[in-house]
């Protein structure tokens, strides 16, 4: 399971992770952040593949992937 945080204070709206995203989890909104930027929003999480590509590409470190492991036991 993978969970996609975008830091919305440093997020400029650049859109950057949803042009470069293979798996296109990103999509435009119009929520827009303190500063009057348009925050991409994560539409498909489900489809993520972990690559980081997103993380890596962001001009302002404000996306941030988690993969979680959810399997209990073993």
């Amino acid at each position: 399971m993978k969970k996609i945080v975008i830091d919305e204070i440093y997020c400029k709206g650049c859109k950057l992770c949803i042009d470069q995203c293979p798996k296109n989890v990103f999509e435009n909104s119009s929520k827009r952040n303190p500063k009057g930027y348009l925050v991409p929003d994560v539409a498909r999480a489900e489809d993520c593949i972990a690559c980081l590509l997103c993380e890596m590409i962001c001009p302002d470190m404000a996306i941030t992937v988690e993969v979680v492991d959810d399997e209990k036991g073993s």
